[in-house]
């Protein structure tokens, strides 16, 4: 287990040294910050001075290899808009985003489960229908559409929900709502399919035929068994939303870390799009790793 352990960390670094090496080259293409930072009738020697602030007339490779440095002491460098350190600015809009994913997946889990288990064991029924319209109708819509149509909506039209923010509970219902449609469809689906399968197995006809009751096949007997796939599209899901809440965030002014990202690329604040980036990517190497320690407390037999 240690092995398997040692050996999924060393593959997440390797891959995050590679999305640093990509990150910040590709970041340093969306322009010069001095355009934005500095008036425009700015002379070449206010322009120079900002550079040399903050080590930006430097070539390429200098400014890498000082990143690179400053990193290995733990330093993410300075938000150029915020004028503090990089890495606070992300943290406390991670947090944000971290409550949000949480929330939403935790709701997502439970319904997917419960609805998926009762449209396998009714199969072909008016529930199991129902249900997997609804399911593969939220595996469709695109987020951005979904959100769209909320506010216009629910905001806009009924007033019933604010349009943006985080300061009370009703802020939150349209986020997570948006966020919740899509993994709901998918995990549905999975639970449904991967219960049918088990659904035919021997010793559930076996405990249906002793006359268990109908809740201890499902959640006892067969979802157990049923949850080995069920958990890598939970994993995927809880990933997507921490990498691709950035939409929703941004059409619903959520200050989490995807709306973050994109203020700071609009912005070119460098640092602070790094330290995002290697956030993010962290918890989500965290999460796979945690997902396939899971699989050996389901199943044994998968620790050989």
């Amino acid at each position: 287990m240690l092995r398997f352990v040692r050996q999924r960390v060393t593959a997440s670094l390797i891959s995050l040294v590679g999305l640093i090496v990509l990150v910040f080259f590709l970041s340093r293409l969306t322009g010069d910050p001095t355009n934005l930072f500095l008036p425009i009738d700015a002379s070449d020697q206010m322009r120079e001075q900002f550079r040399q602030l903050h080590g930006l007339n430097d070539p390429l490779i200098v400014q890498f290899g000082r990143y690179v440095w400053d990193l290995l002491h733990l330093d993410f460098g300075e938000s150029i808009r915020q004028a503090r350190p990089a890495i606070n600015v992300v943290l406390q809009a991670f947090v944000w985003t971290f409550q949000l994913a949480v929330i939403t997946m935790v709701l997502v889990t439970l319904a997917a489960v419960v609805c998926g288990s009762l449209a396998a064991f009714n199969a072909g029924g008016l529930f199991d229908r129902f249900v997997s319209l609804l399911s593969l109708i939220g595996a469709a819509a695109p987020d951005f559409w979904v959100a769209i149509v909320a506010i216009t909506l629910l905001a806009v039209k009924l007033s019933w929900l604010p349009t943006s923010g985080t300061g009370t509970l009703w802020h939150w219902i349209m986020p997570i709502g948006v966020l919740f449609i899509r993994p709901f469809g998918l995990i549905l689906q999975v639970v449904r399919g991967s219960m049918l399968s088990t659904l035919g197995s021997a010793y559930v006809k076996t405990a249906r035929a002793k006359g268990v009751r109908t809740k201890s096949i499902i959640f006892v007997h067969t979802l157990r068994n049923a949850l080995l796939p069920v958990i890598t599209v939970i994993g995927d899901q809880a990933a997507s939303l921490l990498n691709g809440a950035v939409v929703v965030e941004t059409i619903f002014g959520f200050p989490g870390v995807g709306k973050l990202m994109i203020d700071s690329i609009l912005q070119r604040d460098f640092n602070v799009i790094l330290a995002a980036i290697m956030v993010t990517a962290l918890a989500i190497f965290v999460m796979n790793i945690l997902i396939d320690l899971g699989y050996a407390l389901l199943d044994p037999r998968i620790r050989y």
